[in-house]
């Protein structure tokens, strides 16, 4: 399967195939246009090739058995969102993992600085996927499109068939929501975490 074959075929399209004929192919060609992507946000969390090389793989797998279950639409912010995801829970495995020295037991008050802060990023990231969802589609294709797929108001305009103005007023009201949801969510999280 030569992957230039199918380039113009859209994220979009090769998902749609994927939910039609339930074929892997259409996954395979996916997963190898963002190989690149996936591997530099391992990298970029990871800091290690061999560990972003085999992350990279994991999330493959996981990425297969997650579209078998739920209906994607913005393939590109999701699969960050699960190489983000992936990554963030290596980062706190292996702080939680970390074998008592007398070095770093010395250093206990570092280690748990380190994973308060990955828990409470990770929290703000959960709650914004989740406050993201939880918006009107309107608000939801815009706020996506801008801030995930970093398009422009004019190419919104052309994607969604919303005038300019809608667009704006669309952002706008989507990033007042999502900041009220956002504390909301993490509020709740907050309190419900053991």
């Amino acid at each position: 399967m030569h992957p230039n074959k199918y380039t113009h075929i859209s994220d979009n399209e090769l998902l749609h195939l994927y939910y039609k004929y339930n074929e892997n192919k259409w996954i395979g060609i996916l997963l190898q246009r963002y190989t690149l992507l996936l591997l530099g946000t391992c990298m970029k969390y990871l800091k290690n090739e061999e560990e972003a090389k085999d992350a990279v793989q994991q999330i493959f797998l996981k990425v297969i058995t997650e579209l078998k279950r739920s209906k994607v639409e913005y393939f590109k912010s999701w699969i960050y969102i699960i190489a983000r995801n992936y990554c963030l829970m290596q980062l706190r495995n292996k702080n939680i993992l970390v074998e008592p020295t007398e070095e770093n037991l010395q250093d206990t008050d570092n280690s748990d600085d380190i994973i308060e802060e990955l828990f409470k990023k990770e929290t703000l990231l959960t709650a914004l996927e989740i406050a993201i969802e939880q918006l009107n589609e309107e608000q939801k294709k815009c706020i996506t499109l801008f801030y995930l797929q970093q398009n422009s108001y004019q190419q919104i305009a052309n994607t969604t068939g919303f005038s300019l103005l809608q667009v704006k007023s669309f952002i706008q009201n989507g990033k007042r929501n999502l900041k009220l949801l956002i504390q909301k969510n993490t509020t709740i999280n907050l309190h419900d975490r053991p």
